[in-house]
């Protein structure tokens, strides 16, 4: 469905993307991730064919963005970073001009504007000025926009900034549903809203991909493992540090007893090494219980890595 072939871009003469490669499937709604600067609009703009890659290939549907454009965005929806809105158009005025230039055919536009306005909550306000409204509808007609032809891939920047928990709610579960419909590039800093909607996360930092799995392999992936045991908190830690599969340790004292989280390498399951460990120097083990990480705690040990 999306297939990027070793891309790279600059822009003047900063290189921006290095050599990025990933697919997106049919159906698939994939989380982009990334600090910022690191590279995530201006490969949306590759892929919506904004930029030309200076390197590499870009396929959407079969079609190459450089060799027949047109054929790629008339099935593309897309949301920018900063909302292409014409403020002194009314809501539905807007969204008949954007289904119009996207190619909908007459006898279908009203029913797609229509489908749009209902789907995005813009029945209250299909009348009124753009001008006039919270930047929390602009988002959201921003996002009617991006649907108005049926588009079969989606690509948002930031869908839901500026509104508010019941928006952003309701926006997740538009998202949400469009899986195995449609397929969704989103990108986002809410790193709860990626768990909740994504079915596969790619994270890009200083313009190269760093993972892209699916959310809950990448967050069992760092190995964590929680135990309580009852040492003395120094030694515990000073004897842990020695292993070589322990890449972090973090203590929290309880009493008598020593609670630690510990990351081991990616992918390496810890647990019986760390109940030797601790058997073999007679200290008592309560507790010791696999620890999935936070996607957030992922993104920055990602991140961290990376720049280190």
């Amino acid at each position: 469905m999306i297939e990027v072939t070793h891309v790279s871009k600059w822009l003047g003469q900063r290189k921006i993307l290095k050599d990025i490669s990933f697919r997106v499937e049919k159906g698939e709604i994939l989380g982009f991730l990334g600090p910022n600067g690191a590279g995530k609009t201006t490969t949306m703009r590759v892929l919506t064919g904004f930029f030309p890659p200076n390197e590499g290939s870009v396929k959407i549907l079969g079609h190459d963005i450089v060799q027949n454009p047109l054929a790629v965005k008339q099935r593309l929806g897309y949301l920018p970073e900063h909302n292409p809105l014409y403020p002194e158009m009314t809501v539905e005025g807007y969204l008949r001009f954007a289904a119009r230039i996207k190619g909908v055919e007459a006898k279908e536009e009203t029913k797609r504007v229509n489908t749009v306005i209902a789907e995005c909550g813009l029945e209250d306000v299909r009348y009124r000025l753009i001008r006039r409204l919270s930047k929390g509808y602009k988002q959201r007609i921003g996002l009617a926009q991006a649907l108005v032809n049926d588009p079969e891939v989606l690509i948002l920047d930031e869908p839901t900034i500026g509104l508010d928990p019941k928006q952003i709610y309701e926006i997740r579960q538009l998202i949400k549903s469009l899986a195995g419909k449609k397929t969704v590039i989103l990108s986002t800093h809410i790193l709860p809203e990626v768990s909740m909607v994504c079915t596969k996360v790619l994270i890009i930092n200083r313009g190269q991909v760093v993972a892209e799995d699916t959310p809950a392999h990448l967050m069992a992936r760092e190995g964590q493992v929680e135990i309580l045991v009852k040492a003395p908190i120094q030694t515990l830690k000073q004897h842990l540090e020695t292993v070589p599969e322990i890449k972090e340790i973090k203590i929290q004292p309880e009493s008598e007893y020593v609670r630690a989280v510990i990351r081991s390498s990616p992918g390496l399951d810890i647990r019986s090494l760390l109940a030797r460990e601790i058997v073999q120097q007679g200290w008592d083990l309560l507790e010791l219980t696999p620890k999935r990480a936070s996607l957030e705690e992922v993104f920055v040990q990602l991140v961290t890595e990376e720049a280190s």
